[in-house]
């Protein structure tokens, strides 16, 4: 009875676009490349995944790190279909602030569950 309601929920403006199987493995090595680049920045005992979903606002590309202790973090986003070659959806500069950004919020969730016990190791 309340699944016809125009109130029930929003309905997106437009279709989610399908991704053709060169733009998923541009988008797979892409991410790919994030998550390798976010484990240089870190030690073992980080894990690193990433995975690539459809949505109601379309694919969403998900990186994240699980940090020895403290909360997880991740980095969302939409890449741009338009105007961009099948095999750059997601540029270099932009998977390099992306890895760095992760390595840095994951160190720093370390740091926050650990609080003031760690004693400083240099000056």
């Amino acid at each position: 009875m309340h699944g016809n309601t125009p109130y029930s929920g929003a309905e997106p403006s437009e279709p989610a676009p399908d991704l053709t199987g060169t733009q998923r493995r541009a988008l797979q090595d892409s991410i790919s490349q994030i998550a390798a680049r976010t484990r240089d920045f870190l030690p073992d005992e980080y894990v690193v995944g990433s995975e690539i979903s459809s949505g109601s606002n379309g694919v969403q590309v998900t990186v994240a790190v699980r940090p020895p202790a403290g909360n997880p973090v991740s980095a969302g986003f939409t890449p741009e279909f338009d105007g961009v070659a099948d095999d750059d959806l997601i540029p270099d500069d932009d998977r390099e602030e992306v890895a760095r950004g992760l390595a840095a919020s994951a160190a720093l969730q370390v740091k926050r569950a650990l609080g003031d016990d760690v004693p400083q190791t240099a000056r």
